[in-house]
């Protein structure tokens, strides 16, 4: 079974000192996700994504879940494939999902997700797909303030223990209104760590999560709003900047967007009426 880091020979350069010397890299690996449904011939493969091995079967409930294929209720059983047409060192990069009825007739699944750990999966091309799919984000009771805001980086980022030896991860974290970590996964790919961490509650059963916050350590994305929204989370942070579209999902939808939460700043840019500033 592959693990999370790999370990590598390179050579440092330090002022005019050179050494050889074993250094820690995050793992990128390929995982396929398959369906397999009631019937006994019917499966398919959904997706192949690279992602840091680790957390797969959330990864792999998350995905389905945030792209309306499965959700918690349709899962019967998760497991790494032991198909005769797998080889055994790829066993564990494919995880097969068995579903309590028959694999759904979706549009999205026409075709495989191909996707890579950097950009998003592109099953939900447009805010057309998503009005069909999603309704806008109750107002709900949450309710956040500066000071819990300009805890969530330093928190989540304590909890990125693979980060710590690599330097080579995204994150995504989930917190309580006030700014007590719930959950945190890491992976090479900003929407896999935000899958893991929906996965993990989807099997939980904590979905949707309509009082919390989801706090990634990138950029805010369409793609991970899209995954916010199909969760239900009501309010998304990010250390970075976001996207043109993310903002405008986040306006249409009723969700709180903040970006470039750094230190004791940051720019809201949709949802204000969450921030009890």
């Amino acid at each position: 079974m592959t693990t999370p880091t790999t370990r590598a020979r390179i050579t440092e350069i330090t002022g005019n000192v050179v050494r050889e010397r074993r250094d820690h890299l995050a793992t990128e690996e390929p995982l396929e996700i398959r369906l397999t449904g009631a019937g006994a011939r019917d499966r398919r493969t959904v997706a192949i994504t690279m992602r840091t091995p680790g957390h797969d079967f959330e990864l792999a409930a998350g995905f389905l879940h945030g792209e309306g294929i499965a959700g918690p209720g349709h899962i019967r059983a998760i497991g790494y494939c032991t198909d005769e047409d797998v080889a055994p060192e790829a066993r564990y990069n494919t995880v097969t999902v068995a579903l309590d009825g028959p694999i759904p007739d979706l549009p999205t699944l026409d075709r495989h997700f191909l996707t890579s750990s950097a950009c998003g999966v592109c099953g939900s091309a447009s805010l057309d797909v998503l009005r069909d799919r999603c309704a806008p984000v109750p107002a709900g009771a949450l309710r956040l303030s500066p000071k819990t805001l300009y805890g969530l980086p330093s928190r989540l980022r304590a909890a990125q223990g693979v980060f710590g030896k690599t330097g080579g991860l995204h994150a995504a974290g989930l917190f309580t209104g006030d700014g007590d970590l719930l959950a945190a996964r890491e992976d090479v790919g900003r929407h896999n760590a935000v899958d893991k961490l929906v996965g993990w509650a989807s099997l939980n059963q904590l979905l949707p999560l309509r009082d919390h916050v989801l706090m990634v350590s990138g950029r805010a994305s369409y793609e991970i709003m899209q995954k916010a929204l199909a969760a239900g989370v009501p309010a998304v942070c990010a250390v970075s900047a976001p996207s043109s579209l993310a903002v405008e999902l986040a306006r249409e939808f009723g969700m709180t967007l903040v970006g470039f939460l750094r230190e004791e700043r940051c720019n809201v840019y949709a949802g204000m009426e969450r921030i009890t500033a």
